[in-house]
């Protein structure tokens, strides 16, 4: 399908959505409804243990202390507290579990107005399931370091997922991340102090608008991942506003720090796209982020193996990208952090390429939009000037650059262009 005649039907389908939460809030009703006060912990974890259909849980304003707490297997739940600044949960004292709550299962979630902090692991985990709300929820941990979880608010293999108001800070992987999932949107929402503020993963039809993601390591991601249970797309993006993010990347090392995951995100990344197809970005503000506003990238960028991944869940080159009608800026100097990242060197050395390259650029950054040149030619060994359709509709000086990642490490041919043409879509 054309991405334009989907994009229309995919903000149809969220405002259909939107309508239905409206409706659901204005008439919503459960069988049973509980409320608890701190110093109740223990009965309000033998009320998650022991849940029904149809059960609302208040949580009164106050701070609360727990190990962690489980929901699974039911449905029409709903988890609220009475302000993200009044109702706050604590798992700093955690020493059990993977998650300070794990979401496994239900059909009907509404996770809303509390502050969630400081688990040893992910903060809440929503592990499939299906129509589900999160908002007005806070999370984070007090030190953004690798010793934080991986991810703030978490639903994985999940669908129809509204994610709004929400805040989420010191994740070592992303403060919001939706994956393997199938209909989400993000809106309202702010996202500081993580490695990616936001991450749409291996997941299809996603709107994510009206946020604020700021001094991350990288803003924004859209990636698809190998070995998962399936191929992503059909994402949209815009009136965003990602800014300022420079941060050091402190992600984990193992499954989520190296060849696949967010460690590759080079300080000062406003957007990556990394091995996904049918996305769409525009009308975003993306403002100093310092070492690339927009990034494209294909599987072989962080993995020369890429190809060996293939399957039908997933293709290592990006594909069907539009890009237009953004405002981008960068400052006039790439991050301190960006020197001590992997890929944040090769990003310098980009630059300082293209100043030797081209003498009346010595005074100019890497351009805002770098694209890594890694094309589907390499697989079909043909020739085609853009067959992966990446189009590009910006206006502005020093705009982009095809980065020619496929010599980098040779010199003597390596040859990055600034040449958009081939991108300019009719």
């Amino acid at each position: 399908m054309h991405i334009r005649k989907f994009a229309s039907l995919l903000f149809l389908a969220g405002l259909i959505l939107a309508g239905c939460q409206e409706k659901k809030e204005d008439t919503r009703s459960y069988k049973t409804e509980l409320a608890f006060g701190p110093g109740d912990e223990q009965k309000i974890m033998e009320a998650f243990l022991s849940i029904k259909d149809s059960t609302s849980i208040l949580l009164k304003a106050g701070q609360y202390a727990f190990d962690n707490l489980s929901i699974t297997g039911v449905n029409h739940i709903e988890l609220k507290g009475e302000g993200f600044d009044k109702t706050i949960l604590d798992f700093s004292g955690q020493k059990t579990g993977g998650e300070g709550i794990r979401i496994t299962d239900v059909k009907g979630l509404v996770v809303k107005d509390m502050h969630i902090r400081d688990s040893k692991g992910d903060l809440i985990k929503i592990n499939k399931s299906r129509d589900i709300i999160v908002s007005g929820l806070h999370a984070t941990w007090k030190t953004a370091d690798s010793t934080s979880g991986g991810y703030a608010i978490y639903p994985v293999l999940c669908k129809n997922i509204l994610i709004e108001n929400c805040y989420a800070e010191g994740s070592s992987d992303a403060g919001i991340y939706v994956g393997q999932s199938d209909t989400a949107i993000v809106r309202h929402c702010k996202a500081a102090k993580n490695v990616a503020g936001c991450e749409i993963e291996n997941t299809l039809h996603a709107e994510v608008y009206d946020n604020e993601f700021y001094n991350n390591t990288a803003g924004f991601l859209v990636f698809d991942l190998p070995a998962l249970s399936q191929r992503g797309g059909h994402v949209k993006a815009y009136r965003n506003n990602l800014h300022d993010n420079n941060f050091r990347n402190f992600a984990k090392a193992g499954s989520f720090g190296t060849y696949w995951g967010v460690g590759n995100a080079a300080p000062g990344s406003g957007v990556i796209i990394l091995a996904t197809s049918n996305v769409e970005i525009f009308d975003n503000k993306i403002i100093n982020n310092n070492s690339s506003a927009i990034t494209l990238a294909s599987g072989f960028a962080v993995d020369e193996k890429a190809a060996e991944k293939i399957s039908e869940q997933y293709n290592p080159i990006s594909s069907h990208i539009n890009i237009h009608d953004n405002t981008l800026q960068m400052d006039t100097a790439f991050p301190a952090a960006a020197y001590e990242h992997h890929i944040g060197k090769i990003l310098v050395g980009i630059e300082q390429q293209l100043k030797a390259q081209f003498p009346d650029r010595k005074n100019k950054r890497i351009p805002l939009i770098m694209y890594d040149g890694i094309s589907s030619n390499l697989l079909t060994k043909q020739t085609a000037a853009n067959p992966d359709s990446l189009c590009i509709h910006q206006t502005g000086d020093n705009l982009f650059v095809d980065a020619d990642f496929m010599h980098v490490s040779t010199p003597k041919l390596w040859k990055p262009s600034l040449d958009m043409t081939p991108f300019n879509c009719k």
